[in-house]
């Protein structure tokens, strides 16, 4: 069996808790995009993990993790997260955890990049993390990134970064920076290649035997599907592919043995940086989406900025779901909606006088959205710590399956609340056979 779990909207939708859930159940746990602008909250009794590059099976001692080829990696941020989780309590070692030999790295030239590239955009700035993630794929594109196997031959690396150097000062210092030296990023980085080479495999290799031995594998994106570079809010998006197909590439797994996708959804929508938000609450709605925000601890796991809050967008989910093929949808943070007495649902657009149904291709005309609202009762009482469906207030298994109607996917599991016990697993759905297989 091999699970892929995808976002279904613009990241931040709980996808740490629901990994976490399903780890123990699958013997490896694959990361296969994206870099540490990614960040994954998991909370185990009194303790909370915070993972940015690692996937969140690294908490379940049972289970092999892998970064897959996919990935941008940041040797300085790679080891900060592993020295912090060993003080934890969680032991890392190579038999547990696998990179890519094939994986692009991060150099401390990309971060300087990404600040130039912000300041040039000025008020169409994207939003970055401003960690190096995009300049880092752009180099890959254009064939002059340097993978992890390059980074495993001293002379290799340090050619590479002098020939690199040499472009990217020239950008860094037309916009008033001081010019970084070779010198000093390659005596940064061979130490830290040097403590990363006993991680070092061909992944790829790795998850093939795994299949054949019939191990689960589960596959864990990062970001979300509105922010793949594809087919997301272009160009307000990440870099790399977080949706489905962005799976089989950036794991190196043939499309035809992956056997399911999951959709992590939230009960309302948060984004964080900018680029057009259609549901989002403004003006007047300023104190529910501060309500919601406070409620939901709707902070940036990995940068601590406020996310913006929005009403639920069914339109932009059911475009996520066609592009994944969602066989189920883990609905989280239905807990966070107990204090409201209506809750809205947007189930269409209207552009220039125009119903539109389906999600538009072009940002700016996503800014011109005015969202067509279903308005359901809330249920005002109580549902943290449900782990039953009949046990939930008639108004929010109402809603629930209003939402699942909308999307056209079975909603297989409910969040209460953060902690792993805090989940409702609704029988008879796709999800509860993963459980169970």
């Amino acid at each position: 069996m091999i699970i892929v779990i995808i976002g279904a909207q613009w990241g931040d939708e709980g996808k740490g808790k629901v990994v976490d859930l399903l780890a123990d159940r699958f013997d490896v746990v694959a990361r296969y995009q994206g870099g540490h602008n990614a960040g994954h909250s998991v909370y185990v009794g009194e303790k909370a993990f915070v993972l940015r590059l690692l996937p969140s099976g690294i908490i379940h001692e049972e289970s092999t993790c892998v970064l897959g080829n996919g990935m941008v990696i940041d040797p300085k941020a790679f080891f900060e997260e592993i020295d912090q989780m060993t003080a934890q309590g969680i032991s890392i070692t190579p038999e547990r955890l696998k990179v890519s030999s094939r994986a692009h790295l991060i150099m401390p030239y990309h971060r300087a990049l990404d600040h130039t590239s912000e300041e040039r955009l000025g008020n169409e700035k994207i939003g970055t993390t401003l960690r190096g993630i995009g300049p880092a794929y752009e180099d890959k594109a254009g064939r002059r990134g340097i993978r992890v196997a390059d980074a495993m031959s001293p002379e290799l690396l340090k050619l590479r970064i002098e020939r690199n150097l040499e472009e990217a000062n020239r950008i860094i210092v037309l916009f008033g920076q001081q010019p970084l030296r070779a010198d000093d990023i390659y005596n940064e980085i061979a130490p830290l290649v040097e403590r990363l080479r006993p991680f070092v495999c061909e992944t790829s290799h790795f998850l093939a035997e795994a299949r054949k031995q019939k191990k689960r594998i589960l596959l864990e994106g990062a970001q979300a599907t509105l922010l793949d570079v594809d087919h997301g809010t272009y160009p307000y998006v990440t870099s790399s592919n977080p949706t489905a197909g962005g799976a089989s590439v950036g794991a190196g797994i043939p499309p035809h043995h992956i056997t399911g996708v999951l959709g992590i959804v939230r009960t309302y929508a948060t984004r964080v940086g900018e680029g057009p938000f259609p549901t989002e609450m403004l003006d007047e709605e300023e104190d529910m989406a501060n309500l919601i925000r406070q409620r939901g601890n709707e902070y940036g796991s990995v940068t601590k900025r406020p996310r913006r809050c929005g009403w639920f967008d069914a339109v932009a989910t059911r475009y996520a779901a066609e592009l994944n093929g969602f066989d189920s949808i883990a609905l989280t943070k239905l807990d966070v909606l107990d204090a409201l007495e209506e809750i809205k649902v947007c189930i269409g657009y209207e552009i220039e006088g125009k119903r539109v149904d389906t999600f538009p291709a072009v940002s700016n005309d996503l800014r011109m959205i005015k969202p067509i609202y279903e308005t359901l009762p809330g249920w005002v009482s109580e549902t943290v710590g449900v782990t039953e469906f009949s046990k939930l207030p008639e108004k929010a298994r109402a809603y629930v399956e209003f939402l699942s109607a909308q999307i056209g996917v079975e909603i297989g599991l409910i969040s209460t609340g953060p902690e792993r016990d805090q989940t409702v697993i609704l029988k008879d759905s796709v999800m509860e056979g993963w459980f169970k297989d």
